[in-house]
């Protein structure tokens, strides 16, 4: 499977990153996979950098990542995924029919509550510190992967027999799964999703905590 370069050097847009933020992640690894040249900005948020001007001015909220295409400033992973992709990734990852488009939007919801309660927290408690409910989080992670393994089970992507924007959005934090100490191994659908991923041109690994 092959994703043409269309783009000019001359095209950059700018990422406000932190390098092991799965959120921030999912925008590198999209414009890596469309070969959309990006501009990335590293934000100290181990030393709070996050929280002072100037990133502040740009994101109120105080929260990464931070995406500017110009005049354009963006918050929000899937926000910044879905401008991306209608703005240079062609129809094939975000598609305007409604019930296909509502069939991606819907992972989106997914990786906002069930990925980020879950696998997400359960790394982020590991390594940074995170204020967590160990039992929750083992419960929310448990119930996603029973789900998402028998919804891979007899299909290769998400949604629409290809990769689309709801592989993009739920790829980085289920692959770093087992750096929060949840296991994939007894879930072969999802790592053969995981696989399958990992194997489009231009993939990009997210760096891994254990390894810094």
């Amino acid at each position: 499977m092959s994703f043409p370069n269309h783009f000019s050097e001359e095209i950059t847009v700018r990422l406000y990153d932190f390098s092991w933020s799965g959120n921030c992640h999912k925008i590198k690894l999209f414009t890596s996979i469309i070969s959309l040249p990006i501009e990335i900005v590293p934000i100290d948020l181990l030393n709070a950098e996050h929280l002072r001007p100037p990133f502040q001015d740009l994101n109120p909220l105080c929260e990464l990542p931070v995406f500017e295409d110009g005049t354009t400033v963006l918050r929000d992973s899937a926000a910044i995924l879905v401008y991306l992709a209608r703005r240079y990734g062609g129809e094939a990852w975000f598609p305007t029919e409604p019930e296909e488009m509502a069939q991606i939007c819907q992972w989106f919801g997914t990786a906002a509550a069930n990925v980020n309660f879950g696998p997400a927290l359960a790394r982020g408690a590991r390594h940074f510190g995170y204020p967590a409910d160990n039992a929750m989080v083992t419960r929310v992670s448990d119930r996603l992967f029973l789900a998402l393994e028998k919804h891979l089970s007899s299909r290769e992507w998400l949604e629409l027999r290809r990769p689309t924007l709801a592989d993009v959005a739920m790829f980085p934090y289920m692959a770093s799964a087992p750096e929060g100490g949840l296991s994939l191994e007894p879930y072969e659908a999802i790592r053969h999703w995981i696989g399958r991923v990992e194997s489009l041109p231009g993939y990009i690994a997210m760096p891994s905590v254990v390894a810094a």
